[in-house]
């Protein structure tokens, strides 16, 4: 009998950026809804949420490990880090990023790459890194599903220019909702973080999943512009009438 690959989605959206959900949402819908070993929470430019996931995972008990991890805005386009600590700043160098990345211990991994949007890192810019000769400056993978519009216009060009580049196969839903967690996956030998973390290093993962259509994407992008109207009231009443502590980043102590 063959035994079961891994499954990992490493590319979530919390309400600390631009998801719908909370940290505790997302963890509780990967363990009962999903068939999920590892999940990444990977928001905009920060990495607190994802933080107080692993540790709420951890505490919870439960079958689904997490890695800590930051969609980082370059200068070039997003770039997931995988296995930081810290966060990477925004805006910086596309170089800058790989190597405060890397110089923490963490992957390196273009997020929905080569679409023509200011989001998408281009051919060129990709190149220029995996050409580089410092020992700092490489990939560790490249996410050749993406679910999203951005993935999906691209989907083969990344596919076949991962057939030049031989980049470890990465499948994520870029969840932004929870019922998307899970909706890309990548598939690896073993079951854990570290399993995960070896097979990427090593290139033994497979990416998979199914594109959303585009009534589905248009209900994303409303309740995204919802939420966004929340955060403003909230944070508009706690500047202006000293009321509340602002928009919710969804790190707040969930007791199980």
């Amino acid at each position: 009998m063959t035994k079961r690959l891994g499954k990992a989605d490493l590319h979530i959206h919390s309400v600390a950026s631009d998801g719908t959900a909370t940290v505790g949402e997302i963890l509780r819908f990967a363990e009962e809804q999903t068939d999920l070993d590892v999940i990444a929470v990977t928001d905009h430019d920060r990495v607190d949420a994802a933080l107080h996931a692993r540790e709420l995972a951890r505490r919870r008990g439960g079958r689904v490990e997490v890695i800590v991890g930051e969609e980082v805005s370059t200068r070039s386009g997003h770039l997931l880090a995988l296995f930081v600590e810290e966060r990477i700043r925004p805006w910086q160098p596309l170089r800058r990023s790989v190597a405060e990345i890397h110089e923490q211990g963490g992957l390196a991994i273009p997020a929905h790459p080569l679409a023509p949007y200011p989001i998408c890192i281009r051919r060129g810019a990709l190149l220029s890194i995996v050409e580089d000769a410092d020992p700092l400056l490489y990939f560790d993978g490249l996410e050749t599903f993406n679910p999203s519009y951005a993935g999906r216009t691209h989907h083969r060009a990344t596919a076949e220019l991962n057939e030049r580049l031989h980049l470890p196969a990465i499948g994520n839903s870029d969840a932004h909702v929870t019922s998307l967690i899970g909706c890309a996956y990548t598939t690896f030998p073993g079951r854990t973080t570290e399993d995960l973390r070896r097979a990427i290093l090593l290139g033994r993962t497979h990416a998979h999943g199914q594109f959303l259509d585009l009534p589905a994407e248009v209900r994303i992008y409303g309740r995204q512009l919802r939420k966004y109207a929340r955060d403003v009231r909230d944070d508009l009443r706690r500047a202006i009438l000293g009321r509340g502590s602002g928009r919710d980043l969804g790190i707040r102590k969930e007791s199980s």
